[in-house]
């Protein structure tokens, strides 16, 4: 027999099937990292992006499957972490408008659906690469397409549907060594690619089951939902900073600017975004009550927060750096955000200028709506976003695309150096012209990075073995070395070219002032020429950053 028609329960069931499979595996798709460095987050991220796609999905007890699969996107959308993330929230979406106007779903409509899930998430990155999640995705909406329909009278069920997408996914995912030579060198299939297979197959797996399944996470993921953010900072006209999502349908044109109007008339630093059937609304105001009220005139609330910006101020007056309060207390046009990860680095952008510091990085990137809230509550109409890693490019531009009522940049910084090489070249007559100046002189910097290997592997016919100490250039693996001391003084002598002037090195949390002391000494010795600026970093992961511009 099996089931050939989905209903909204059904799918809000597959999807917390799903997301608890991906949840329980996450460790092991990490490990498929190709780098061996202990960094591995493509399984932490796709789970954490679930998560909050999950938790969305929980309150539609009742809803039919276009409410469901809108509530996954929206949800997915907010809680994007990485690439991965971005690419799998961008799925959801493309599934959802698929799903717009449907009750209840068939094979058929799956099938389009899944076409549109892959059609999307192409369109949303600028250089799509084969052998990764995109792939997989696309081959499956292609196989499935292709499958033969049943005899007349006799519809497709989704278990037999599910188990031959499911092999076909398999074996292109065995496949995407062969499409990335960095995959083929590593030994791994992508990490991305198995995430959505597992997410799927927990899916499938579960029209069987009778049971109805809870959100399985653990106190790691509750944390990780936490903000990672510190406490913006801002010139406080009003107490409250209000925050909350409105449920309602049309609320785009006459009621959006009634509602802004009335907010403006009340208080400041007002945002409305309309996403669908989900308003997201922020405001700063001595009056959250008469908010609210007016609020849910329009919809029911959801997801409320109000924080007394005035004790947080009370807070930041006494630790914040003079430099920092200054700033805060003088008020900009023009505000920063930054994505960094260790107290050195912390210090170091907070004295450049930066307003919002949103504490991350390799080991947990922010997420699509953490980086948009650090973007909402810094009161300038222009915010510079520099995400400092590669992997978090994609998320900020998507909070970018959130955040409407501002003009955002998000310059492309790949690592720490560049973001403050970005941020000291930030000052010209116009934003436009200070983006062009920041993201051109990324191009000046290269940075190095000093970590050690979790595990063998050979990387562009480098060698390496576990607990080897390795040096990256630009996010290339370079070098593998027996001693920290060795791996750091080889890098740097790579990293030097005639003409460098100046050399960072920003010490992690685990290095040593040994350590440290005997570079410094090797630099002045073997590069006379070169200046040497010492700052502490503090950093996780990495011994060492050095930066030669």
């Amino acid at each position: 027999m099996g089931l050939h028609r989905l209903d909204g329960p059904m799918l809000r069931k597959m999807i917390i099937a799903g997301t608890n499979a991906l949840v329980a595996d996450k460790r092991r798709i990490d490990a498929l990292n190709v780098f061996p460095v202990p960094d591995g987050d493509t399984g932490t991220n796709m789970s954490l992006t679930v998560l909050a796609a999950a938790r969305e999905v929980e309150k539609q007890i009742g809803g039919n499957i276009a409410a469901v699969a809108k509530a996954a996107a929206a949800g997915s959308l907010r809680g994007a972490r990485g690439n991965s993330g971005v690419i799998l929230s961008q799925l959801f979406r493309g599934f959802a408008k698929s799903c717009e106007n449907l009750d209840t779903m068939t094979v058929g409509d799956a099938i389009r659906a899944l076409d549109g899930a892959a059609a999307t998430a192409y369109k949303a990155v600028m250089k799509p690469k084969e052998g990764t999640m995109l792939t997989v995705a696309r081959h499956l909406a292609e196989f499935s397409a292709s499958i033969p329909k049943p005899q007349k009278g006799s519809p497709r069920n989704f278990e037999d549907f599910g188990a031959e997408a499911l092999a076909a996914g398999y074996d292109i995912l065995a496949q995407t060594p062969e499409m990335l030579p960095v995959l083929k060198q590593a030994g791994v299939v992508d990490a991305g690619g198995e995430g959505l297979l597992v997410f799927l197959q927990g899916a499938i797996d579960a029209i069987h089951k009778e049971e109805q399944p809870i959100i399985s996470e653990t106190k790691e993921d509750t944390a990780n939902f936490a903000a990672l953010s510190n406490i913006s900072h801002e010139d406080i006209t009003f107490t409250y900073c209000t925050e909350f999502f409105i449920i309602c349908a049309g609320f785009e044109g006459v009621r959006e600017d009634e509602f802004k109007k009335y907010l403006d008339g009340i208080g400041d630093s007002v945002v409305v975004v309309c996403d669908d059937e989900i308003v997201k609304a922020h405001v700063h105001t001595d009056h959250p009550g008469r908010v609210l009220e007016r609020a849910m005139e329009y919809g029911q609330l959801d997801n409320l927060k109000i924080e007394n910006m005035r004790m947080q101020m009370g807070e930041i007056s006494q630790n914040a750096p003079a430099a920092t309060f200054a700033a805060l207390v003088t008020g900009k046009e023009v505000g920063y955000v930054t994505v960094c990860s260790g107290d050195g680095f912390v210090e170091i952008f907070r004295e450049l200028g930066v307003d919002y510091v949103i504490e991350g990085g390799q080991t947990m990137n922010p997420s699509t709506e953490d980086i948009a809230h650090a973007i909402d509550n810094v009161p300038c109409k222009t915010v510079f976003v520099l995400p400092n890693n590669k992997n978090i490019i994609l998320a900020a531009k998507q909070a970018a695309f959130l955040c409407e009522g501002k003009e955002v940049f998000v310059i492309e910084s790949e690592s720490l150096p560049q973001g403050i090489t970005a941020m000291i070249n930030c000052y010209a007559p116009s934003p436009a012209e200070s983006f062009e100046l920041m993201q051109a002189s990324l191009a000046t910097v290269r940075t190095g990075q000093v970590t050690h290997a979790v595990r063998d592997s050979c990387i562009d016919d480098t060698e390496i073995h576990q607990g080897d100490f390795i040096g990256l250039l630009n996010g290339k693996i370079i070098l593998a070395r027996d001693s920290l001391i060795s791996a750091a003084t080889d890098l740097i002598d790579m990293m030097i070219e005639n003409g460098d002037e100046i050399l960072g090195i920003f010490p992690g949390a685990e290095a040593n002032d040994a350590t440290t002391d005997a570079l410094m000494t090797y630099i002045t010795t073997n590069h006379p020429d070169c200046e040497v600026d010492g700052k502490i970093g503090d950093q996780p992961i990495y011994y060492y950053i050095f930066s030669a511009e």
